[in-house]
């Protein structure tokens, strides 16, 4: 099986393929076309802002595979943001695989932003993108933007308001939170978007 990582510009793409590498698997870092639509699964990895993201995907002609792309695809963190039709973080157009449009959290006594740290999961939907991810476990999160939650949404949390931790959309995943940084629950995630029927 082949699995690649979109090269997004983004700074935690070292730390997601070495992830992988812990579960066996070599995902070399790509921006080639034909390199993409031919992997297996795809992961859309992203620290960052999301206009910044954007115009390199299109500068490397990536846009319009990436909307298009009939396999398992698996964005994380900034890379789950840009599933969206758009992003309030530079009014950018985004990939437009799930149709709401990404906000800022917003501040409030005792909730600081960016949000930072461990949050609980709390299942939506029924995914194997979750099995054997336990309702209320905890995951690692880094991120000033997100998602609302919708029909798309398999897993929240709560961050002063409750937002899209995991998204499913067709055969197109998304996790808000880091799974490289998450410990046993994100190396589950990953091992359960690897193990999918193709």
């Amino acid at each position: 099986m082949s699995v690649v990582l979109v090269d997004s510009g983004g700074a935690n793409i070292g730390s997601v393929r070495y992830a992988l590498e812990r579960l066996g698997v070599d995902a070399p870092l790509t921006a080639d076309i034909d390199t993409i639509r031919t992997a297996d699964r795809v992961i859309l990895p992203g620290v960052g802002a999301a206009g910044t993201a954007m115009a390199h995907l299109h500068a490397l002609g990536l846009v319009d595979v990436l909307r298009t792309l009939p396999q398992p695809l698996l964005g994380i963190c900034l890379g789950m943001q840009l599933l969206f039709e758009s992003s309030a973080e530079g009014e950018v157009a985004c990939l437009g695989r799930i149709p709401a449009r990404v906000e800022p959290l917003a501040p409030s006594p005792g909730v600081r932003v960016p949000h930072m740290g461990w949050n609980r999961l709390r299942h939506g939907a029924d995914d194997p993108l979750l099995a054997g991810v336990a309702d209320g476990a905890q995951a690692y999160f880094v991120h000033g933007y997100a998602a609302p939650v919708g029909d798309w949404t398999v897993a929240a949390s709560t961050h002063g308001a409750p937002f899209s931790a995991v998204v499913r959309s067709g055969r197109c995943w998304g996790a808000q939170f880091h799974p490289e940084r998450s410990g046993e629950v994100g190396a589950r995630l990953l091992r359960n978007f690897l193990e999918m029927p193709a």
